[in-house]
């Protein structure tokens, strides 16, 4: 940027200059080095969790005859020995390498990336102010910048995708969390025609989520709050506004840091982030911001540390260099949430899992399959006494039952489903308890299931999702799925024979439990679950390989899940019930919320044949 004393005094005058932006979230430590300590790990394209370096200005530390080229050469070194522990993707120096734009200058900062170039590690660099003759666009020409970092310096870089004729503006492509991501670096002070070739680049690739890097974009105030430069008000009304798939911009320059949310043309929210630490302790110690992309939590977690600092022996460092390690402050420490698939959908939508043929689901073993798919449209009531067919042609078909005093509408058709459910609809159970509310489904009179043991083994699936106010409106202990008669009525009498002998239930948590009375224990086996969110839906599988049993969410293995020897289920020769839980043989409460495709397998499925996959 400009002569720091002159241009904050400017930015004084207009009440400009702040210290700091209060937001939320946190995110972890410095982590150890791993096996890539020296050198050897590589970042893993695949994984949903990956980092983004930056490097914003680094101008006092290439000062002339002034500055130290250590801190910089130390976070170099940190982000190679971190590549692997970090899943750091690419680097990205957001302008002002230098301070005076001298060739020497150029040379020296030239060289310590060299410590990048030899191992082909992705990075960009862009100039700032400070790099080039700051009067001028990026048809200036020649200069002693594009001489060292000229696209020339990248083109062996497996990353590089290309630059403008004049050499100033370049773009990048790495691969991430299983897909591209596009980094545009942008001069000082592109032209219409440098704004031209961004947009043909954009067209390039149409699907890919684009980061812009420049080195003028906002400034924030005191409160940290970043608004919009002049330059950067041009960028956004050219490029940014227009340009959905850009999400992010990065920029330097100014100081304190700070950040804002604007919205664009596609009414999508683009953030905005300005990080410079040149005004702090030994003209920023070098400071590396690590943009922390988690793709399966919908987050990125931003934090700001100085490897040359921390390189230090605990012991020698001064007291200035204690507070400056790590910036842990909200505006350098935070979280924000981005939902990646709804942000990306307007230019790199995901389509819809589309409904699979029952057939496909009817695996060997398959003893039920109960799918909703099939009713009267969205909303409407099921007719008490309707049957829905068991699809894998065993007989074991669903009538509704209707409880005491509910309406027709206690149980509907809808079309709300899981994602990747098989069939796209379900059922809506409006049920209750105190009095017992709501209507069900119970397998029909003589249905095989109704005698089965499943003694060597079984997996029991639903889709479920339960309503936003579950908890508030008190529906603790209601089941998605129950083998109706208590357990005396199979010959247990150990425990509370009054216990239904089999129930997939929620607990007053909303945890899940599969409570089951099995053929070779006198007493209850409970497998828990934690408790499930709202709104929101969910696998679940109950998985016995003929001994133990393993509850499943989402195809993850739950913590809870009893040792002792659990051998199939006691039958009293009674229908199974469908979104009803009932103690001593009373039917207590009809189930809240919605029940999806349902399967009941007489073996264990293992993780990759469960109906989600």
């Amino acid at each position: 940027m400009q002569e720091g004393p002159s241009r904050r005094r400017f930015l004084q005058s207009a009440g400009l200059v702040g210290a700091g932006l209060v937001a939320a979230g946190t995110v972890g430590a410095q982590a150890p080095a791993s096996a890539s300590a020296q050198g050897d790990g590589r970042p893993d394209p695949d994984l949903s969790r990956f980092t983004l370096a930056v490097i914003p200005d680094t101008q006092y530390l290439f000062d002339a005859d002034r500055g130290d080229p250590a801190p910089l050469a130390a976070s170099l070194r940190w982000i190679i020995d971190n590549q692997a522990e970090r899943n750091i993707v690419f680097t990205a120096h957001l302008g002002d390498i230098v301070e005076n734009a001298r060739a020497d200058e150029l040379a020296a900062a030239g060289k310590v990336f060299e410590a990048f170039d030899r191992r082909r590690v992705p990075y960009s660099v862009l100039a700032g102010n400070h790099d080039i003759n700051s009067s001028t666009t990026d048809q200036r020409g020649p200069s002693p910048y594009l001489d060292v970092f000229g696209p020339q310096r990248f083109r062996k870089l497996p990353t590089y995708g290309g630059a403008t004729k004049d050499g100033y503006n370049t773009y990048h492509v790495f691969t991430a969390a299983g897909r591209q991501w596009l980094l545009l670096a942008l001069d000082w002070r592109p032209s219409d025609a440098g704004l031209a070739w961004a947009k043909s680049v954009l067209a390039a690739h149409p699907r890919t989520p684009v980061i812009l890097t420049t080195h003028d974009m906002v400034y924030a105030d005191d409160s940290g709050a970043a608004t919009l430069s002049g330059h950067g008000q041009r960028l956004w009304d050219e490029l940014v506004a227009e340009s959905d798939q850009i999400f992010l911009t990065l920029n330097g320059h100014y100081w304190p840091p700070g950040r804002t949310v604007l919205r664009n043309a596609a009414e999508h929210d683009v953030h905005l982030h300005i990080t410079n630490y040149q005004d702090r302790y030994y003209g920023g110690s070098a400071m590396i911001r690590l943009y922390q992309f988690d793709l399966a939590r919908n987050t990125i977690d931003v934090e700001t540390l100085s490897p040359w600092i921390l390189g230090q022996r605990p012991e020698q460092r001064n007291v200035l260099e204690q507070r400056e390690m790590e910036l842990t402050d909200a505006t350098n420490r935070f979280s924000i949430g981005v939902d990646f698939a709804a942000r990306f959908a307007g230019f790199d939508p995901v389509p819809p899992r589309a409904p699979r043929n029952p057939a496909t689901m009817l695996v060997p073993g398959t003893l039920a399959y109960w799918r909703f798919d099939r009713g009267r449209g969205d909303g409407v009531a099921v007719p008490d006494g309707d049957r829905i067919e068991d699809l894998s042609g065993r007989g074991n078909h669903l009538t509704r039952v209707t409880l005491a005093g509910s309406a027709p509408e206690a149980l509907r058709w809808s079309g709300e489903h899981h994602p990747d459910q098989p069939a796209h609809a379900s059922l809506r159970f409006d049920g209750a308890k105190k009095p017992a509310r709501g209507a069900y489904l119970r397998t029909v009179d003589g249905a095989p299931l109704n005698a089965e043991t499943l003694r060597n083994g079984y997996t029991i699936e639903a889709f479920v999702k339960l309503p936003a106010d579950v908890r508030a409106s008190n529906h603790a202990w209601m089941s998605i799925l129950s083998r109706f008669g208590a357990g005396r009525d199979a010959g247990k009498t150990g425990g509370d024979p009054s216990e239904p002998i089999a129930t997939l239930s929620l607990s007053d948590g909303m945890a899940l439990q599969w409570a089951v009375f099995p053929l070779n224990q006198n007493d209850i086996s409970s497998n828990w679950g934690h408790e499930m969110p709202a709104d929101a839906w969910f696998h679940v599988a109950v998985v016995n390989d003929g001994k133990t049993t393993t509850l499943y969410v989402d195809g993850a293995e739950l913590l809870r899940n009893p040792s002792t020897p659990a051998i199939g289920l006691a039958t009293s020769n009674e229908s199974w019930l469908v979104g009803a839980y009932h103690y001593d043989r009373i039917v207590e409460q009809g189930f809240y919320g919605w029940i999806g495709d349902m399967r009941v397998v007489n073996r264990p499925l293992p993780v990759s044949q469960f109906m989600r996959a």
